[in-house]
């Protein structure tokens, strides 16, 4: 067995950044009139509008109640489909059956792991014949790296489907030299403020549009179907503490104290991106001679590195739990980004199986993210690198002795 390395702390595959000014934000909050429905959110909405030139923004309790609401928006009902990728988090899926649609998915791409566009044409093209096309198509920004969200905007106009972008791994990242979240390739598009991602209102998401109409929508479902606005209201006689209830709808409201953690976590964003650059150049120096598949990054885009997934070797796949495992027990905090949806027994029980989507098959089984976090120090990015060398030598050794 590998020798087990001393060093202070677990190494997590992730985590927040949080500094004084952060918690002076939240502080502020606490000693101010409003810890919910106050100025602090609309000024947190604004400011995300400002940094991506997004028109309108609704900020909710988490993304996948951005996901939620962009799908109600959207007229997403039993007999849609949505479609997705099956390498992401299962709430890219789930939001779709939240609203009573059947969900589908679009193998990846074997050099970005994001929906693959070709894959994508070809299956709208067979689903056109079977007179079955999705009402939505969900692309995820895998690790940060933007889809290629120019061709699936063009085969939206072609097959006449709507576009939600999955950006919870993407805040900070561009396309076309443009932020994710401009929406100019899409109806609506999510950012994720978990504490693992790039930054953090503790939990919390956004939907970003430039539909004054689904703004308006996303925002009543996020608050219980509840209209105010004197001009919306069907019952217009009544005085001014009147609301309506029009439709059902569902308490998915941000804090106070979560819109100034993340107002004052957005001022660093750009920051926050720039040293996972530099991390990942860090990567790629340190761990080129392994036997191991790196990341790829594209031309036309500007990743924001949530991620860092390398692929062990197809020799080496065999071994993979035996690797991870040794990596947890010598405190690098790896994990594996994602188990395929549609393996999940959930989804299986749809009729989903085991070979239906091979390339993000592969990947799963191939997978090890290690630590990218914008705090991840040269000394510890250099220790998770030397216990994994140990490791695969380790394994690389006991593969020559079988032979």
């Amino acid at each position: 067995m590998a020798k087990k390395h001393h060093f202070n702390d677990f190494i997590p595959y992730g985590k927040q950044s949080i500094d004084d000014k952060d918690i002076d934000s939240v502080i502020s909050v606490l000693k101010s009139d409003y810890l919910t429905q106050g100025p602090v959110l609309k000024r947190f909405e604004q400011a995300f509008c400002d940094f991506t030139g997004a028109n309108f923004g609704v900020a909710v309790s988490n993304a996948t109640a951005a996901l939620h609401v962009a799908c109600l928006a959207l007229g997403v009902s039993k007999g849609d489909s949505v479609w997705t990728s099956p390498n992401s988090f299962i709430a890219s899926a789930n939001c779709a059956r939240f609203c009573g649609a059947d969900v589908d998915f679009v193998d990846i791409d074997s050099n970005t792991y994001n929906l693959c566009s070709i894959k994508l044409e070809q299956k709208l093209l067979q689903a056109k014949l079977d007179g079955c096309l999705p009402k939505v198509v969900i692309p995820v920004h895998f690790a940060g790296h933007p889809c290629n969200m120019s061709r699936i905007y063009e085969l939206s106009k072609i097959y006449h489907f709507s576009i939600i972008e999955d950006a919870s791994h993407a805040v900070g990242a561009k396309y076309k030299d443009k932020p994710i979240g401009y929406c100019e390739f899409s109806d609506i598009c999510i950012f994720s403020f978990h504490p693992v991602k790039i930054i953090t209102s503790g939990e919390g998401g956004l939907a970003l549009t430039n539909s004054a109409r689904l703004e308006k929508a996303m925002r009543s479902y996020a608050c219980h179907g509840i209209e105010r606005s004197s001009d919306d209201l069907i019952e217009q006689e009544q005085g001014d503490w009147y609301y309506e209830q029009q439709h059902l709808g569902f308490n998915y409201r941000m804090t106070e104290l979560q819109a100034a953690l993340g107002l004052s976590q957005l001022e660093k964003v750009n920051s926050f991106v720039k040293k996972r650059h530099q991390l990942f150049e860090q990567y790629k120096y340190l761990l080129k001679d392994l036997d191991i598949h790196l990341p790829n990054l594209e031309n036309d885009s500007y990743s924001s590195l949530h991620l860092y997934p390398i692929l062990l070797s197809e020799r080496l796949t065999s071994e993979k739990k035996w690797i991870f495992s040794e990596l947890r027990r010598q405190g690098i905090g790896v994990q594996t980004h994602y188990i395929p949806i549609h393996t999940q027994p959930y989804y299986q029980a749809l009729g989903f199986a085991w070979g239906d989507f091979p390339q993000a098959e592969n990947y799963y089984q191939r997978s090890i993210s290690l630590p990218m976090y914008s705090d991840l120090t040269l000394h510890e990015q250099t220790h998770v690198v030397n216990i994994f060398r140990e490791i695969l030598e380790q394994v690389k050794n006991e593969l020559k002795g079988a032979i």
